[in-house]
């Protein structure tokens, strides 16, 4: 058979592992087998309606061609009225917005439009895996900084000064965060930005979870702090996880309106468009925010009782630590009394409970088998009925390996 040589580039990427864990559960449960998955960061909420009998609207009316590479015009304009009235970013303009297929991808192309060979991009870890990846990808190298539980897995500005070198260009921050739940107050965005600003370096502000918020804590958008934070802040945000729109693939993208014409040029050379049709469904759960934001309430309220439940579940269990997550549907327990990795842990759990969650070392891949792989990650954008067998299983797992 012939040999098939593969890129650099393709070797050195590694797979997602939250994407591996759900295509195992949903294996699994193909094959007739009673599975608690808690891997995918997935609402099980149905798009609203409106959103759907939108773009359905959209189909019939024939709007399934393309589009300006940057979205919709009164998407954009949406988005940019969006931007200044939920997240106080002053004086947004719709040509500094870019609609890209998935918030993944916005983050992305705002990467690879400041970032390349020889550059350094910092990010707190524990973190979303696709981070370092794309860095990867973009040529430049990826540099963690490590905040674990007793931290509230948030770092500080002395470890952000520490890390910064004449080759950092980028600061990445998610917050709420992917895996943690943690959310950073405006007193810490504001001292990260200090120290970005004053090392000159680009903020990638992950705001997908930016309605997903408990216990009365509130959302700041770095963009928001001043005129020179706005400039040097590229946001991302996307429809996936407030919206219920996962499968729409629909993210979005502020920036200064030079960084914005670079990720346009990009797009219309990787993509085109984001679907053309998913946007008039988009542009539908913004100009009709009321209802968006009343589907939203209902899954908050959920989410809400399911993380409480989840959370006193998992700390009841002797031996595991887990911190309160105050955003996102995240919950990223210690489980380093086991002795086991996070990858031994999984694999087993998932063996002999069924139960599906994903290793902690992938949201750390840099210290993947050393002393700080010590958490996994459920998810709890699930039905209350699999979060309360779930835990019944996990208890139990629990037990028999403390003996």
């Amino acid at each position: 058979m012939q040999k098939i040589e593969l890129s650099e580039l393709a070797n050195n990427v590694a797979p997602s592992p939250t994407l591996a864990v759900d295509s195992k559960a949903k294996a699994l449960k193909a094959a007739g087998e009673d599975v608690c998955g808690f891997g995918a960061g997935e609402p099980d909420f149905d798009t609203p309606n409106f959103i759907k009998e939108a773009c359905i609207q959209a189909l019939r009316d024939g709007k399934t061609k393309y589009c300006p590479a940057a979205g919709l015009p009164d998407l954009r304009k949406a988005l940019a009225e969006k931007y200044i009235r939920d997240n106080h970013i002053m004086g947004v303009d719709m040509s500094q917005v870019v609609v890209s297929p998935g918030g993944k991808f916005s983050c992305y192309l705002a990467i690879l439009a400041v970032c390349g060979p020889g550059d350094e991009v910092i990010i707190p870890a524990p973190y979303w895996v696709s981070y370092p990846e794309m860095v990867k990808l973009s040529g430049a190298t990826p540099v963690t900084v490590l905040a674990d539980d007793k931290a509230g897995f948030k770092i500080t500005p002395e470890q952000l000064r520490d890390a910064i070198t004449d080759k950092t260009k980028m600061l990445i921050l998610n917050s709420p965060s992917n895996p943690t739940g943690a959310v950073y107050s405006r007193e810490e965005v504001e001292a990260l930005v200090e120290v970005a600003l004053e090392a000159n370096i680009y903020i990638l502000s992950d705001e997908i979870y930016e309605y997903l918020l408990y216990d009365g804590v509130r959302h700041t958008s770095p963009a928001s702090l001043s005129a020179e934070a706005a400039a040097r802040t590229i946001t991302v945000g996307g429809f996936s996880k407030s919206f219920s729109m996962t499968g729409w693939r629909l993210g979005s993208l502020v920036a200064h309106p030079d960084i914005a014409k670079a990720v346009i040029r990009m797009q219309g050379q990787m993509t085109s468009n984001a679907t053309t049709f998913a946007q008039w469904g988009a542009l539908a759960a913004l100009q009709q925010f009321d209802k968006s934001r009343e589907a939203m309430d209902e899954m908050l309220v959920a989410f809400d009782r399911r993380r409480c439940r989840f959370l006193e579940g998992l700390n009841a269990v002797d031996g595991v630590v887990c911190e309160r997550p105050k955003g996102a549907f995240y919950l990223f327990p210690n489980i380093s009394s086991f002795g086991l990795s996070s990858v031994e842990f999984a694999t087993k759990l998932l063996e002999e409970e069924k139960v599906a969650v994903v290793p902690g070392s992938g949201f750390d891949m840099g210290n993947a088998g050393t002393d700080e792989d010590k958490y996994i990650r459920f998810s709890y954008a699930t039905s209350d009925a699999i979060i309360e067998e779930g835990l019944t299983r996990f208890t139990r797992f629990c037990n028999k390996l403390r003996g």
